[in-house]
């Protein structure tokens, strides 16, 4: 038996917006806005036919353009509590590992919205380096300047977070 260590990674970011609670999840709830959010290098298209009820164990399926390679992407709705929280988890795609947990509570006014992705590659941290952490970086840059316009607030009134990324843990695996 071989042991391989898995290293889990995670993106942090946080969003606070000068909207209520519902106004700012109902656009979460629309598995067709995730077009919007996404930068156009990546060519990213909902596969599954609409309306897709959101709820929880609903399977999403999409297609996305890696670094010019066309790849599937299901995505599992694990946790559905609007319009405090969704999760969702990847069940086939590119990662070893995606659990994307995005979670809304109004304060000072407004609501904040934080995002926590734990996620692991293939190819451990030469691969993060190298190729996801950036992508990551572009894509979640992407999401917050689109978000305003989408939420139909001005950027300037929006308090942006840094998007931070760290390493939670290794898990060991074991392979026979």
């Amino acid at each position: 038996m071989n042991l391989i260590q898995q290293r889990t990674y995670v993106l942090s970011t946080k969003m606070w917006v000068p909207l209520s609670l519902p106004n700012v999840f109902e656009p979460f709830s629309d598995a067709f806005q995730l077009q919007q959010l996404t930068p156009p290098w990546l060519k990213f298209r909902v596969l599954t036919p609409g309306p897709i009820e959101m709820r929880r164990g609903q399977l999403i399926d999409y297609q996305i353009g890696l670094h010019g390679m066309p790849i599937r992407w299901r995505t599992e709705i694990t946790e559905w509590d609007p319009p405090f929280r969704f999760t969702d988890s990847q069940i086939k795609g590119p990662y070893r590992r995606w659990v994307h947990s995005h979670t809304f509570e109004e304060i000072d006014g407004g609501t904040l919205m934080r995002d926590r992705l734990e996620y692991s590659v293939l190819g451990g941290a030469v691969v993060n380096r190298l190729f996801v952490k950036g992508d990551l970086q572009q894509i979640f840059n992407y999401r917050h300047e689109q978000l305003p316009g989408i939420l139909g607030v001005r950027a300037e009134d929006c308090d942006r977070g840094d998007i931070v990324f760290s390493t939670e843990s290794q898990e060991a695996s074991v392979i026979a």
